[in-house]
Parts: C-alpha cells; structure tokens; sequence
C-alpha cells in the first residue's frame, strides 16, 4: 500500500511540473504579444509583436529552464570547476 502511495505522489509531482512549465511558457508569450500589440497600435506598426512574440518565448524558455534546474538541482559539478574536470578556484599551497 505504501508503494502505491509513494507511486501516485510521484506522478502527482510530474503533473504539477508539466502544468507549471506549461503556464510559464503561455504565460510568458502571451504577456509579450499583447504588450507587442498595444505597443504596434500605439506607435502604429507592425513589426513590433513578432519581436515580443520572440522575447516571450526566450523568456519563457528561460523561466522553463531554471524551474528545471531548481527542481533537479545542477548537474553533478562541484562549484569552482568547469567540463574538464579542472579546479580553477583553488589555491595550491607547496
């Protein structure tokens, strides 16, 4: 029984993350396009909501990604280190 309860959290958590991911992108591009309209109404042009539009979804994208990396933490690097496994923050004493 517990197993299950454990199994029904989990995918309860999945749902949640999809769901807020989804809505941060959404949310992002829809914001940007209708400040990308009024701003195209304001100033009467046309070009200005395709930039938003583009803005919003690297916003979102952004929004997206960071959400990511809260949840599942960085991706295994000690702080100070970079891809090749050298330690430039370090200090060696002789």
């Amino acid at each position: 029984m517990k197993r299950r309860r454990n199994d029904n959290r989990k995918t309860f958590q999945t749902l949640t993350l999809v769901t807020q991911l989804g809505l941060t992108m959404i949310v992002s591009i829809g914001v940007a396009c209708a400040l990308g309209i009024w701003l195209d109404r304001h100033f009467g042009t046309s070009w200005i909501t395709v930039v938003m539009f583009v803005v919003g979804v690297i916003a979102g994208g952004q929004g997206a990604y960071g959400m990511i990396r809260k949840i599942y933490g960085d991706d295994g690097r000690s702080k100070g280190s970079d891809s090749s496994g050298e330690d430039h923050g370090s200090v060696k004493k002789d």
